[in-house]
């Protein structure tokens, strides 16, 4: 999408683990409503599988799905990238679509728009989740309609792009709600105007 450097790794989080007896699972408290993980049931395991070796006493915890997060940023940190086993998510800041307090689209940030409209048409994705977010700066209520604008401006580039009538979008505003960074600090309030484009991972 753009020849900006990228990052020289990416970071890989497990989001559920399961151990001898006990299970962790955390909900990230930052993750929108309606996104989830959603990966398969798993494969059942016998306990009492001779080859299965656990502590004296210890029984098995009930089964959970790992769900892998893979995150991409860019050096410039303009755009994010996050995988899953069941979705793809890419975030753009505010700056690089918008001026300031401003909803209107540039010719470069439509080229960027396109680009994941490319990627969604290679996952034959159906359902897009467009949601836009500010900063905590200024009032709630601002944000809250700021955000919903650049939602929408970010869905009418990619409808027009993709032109497919079978394409379900959820477009919402959330404002200042679910930061990824800390808006104490100028950097961390830069990385929370953003537009997020999520949708369903192709399957293998």
């Amino acid at each position: 999408m753009t020849s900006t450097p990228r990052l020289m790794a990416a970071v890989t989080l497990m989001l559920a683990t399961t151990v001898y007896g006990t299970t962790t699972a955390h909900a990230d408290p930052n993750d929108p409503p309606g996104t989830e993980p959603s990966a398969s049931a798993p494969v059942e395991v016998d306990p009492n599988d001779p080859d299965l070796k656990l502590p004296d006493g210890a029984t098995l915890a009930q089964a959970k799905v790992l769900d892998i997060k893979s995150v991409v940023e860019e050096q410039s940190g303009d755009e994010r990238r996050e995988d899953t086993n069941t979705s793809v998510t890419l975030a753009l800041q505010a700056e690089v679509l918008f001026g300031k307090d401003s909803s209107k689209l540039g010719a470069e940030a439509k080229s960027r728009i396109r680009g994941i409209a490319d990627e969604i048409r290679t996952q034959n994705a159906t359902r897009v989740r467009v949601f836009g977010f500010t900063d905590d700066l200024g009032s709630s209520a601002h944000g809250d309609v700021l955000s919903k604008r650049r939602a929408n401006a970010v869905h009418d580039v990619l409808s027009q792009s993709l032109n497919d009538a079978g394409i379900t979008y959820e477009v919402r505003g959330y404002g200042e709600q679910y930061p990824i960074a800390d808006n104490a600090t100028e950097a961390g309030r830069k990385k929370n105007r953003r537009v997020e484009v999520s949708f369903p991972r192709s399957e293998p």
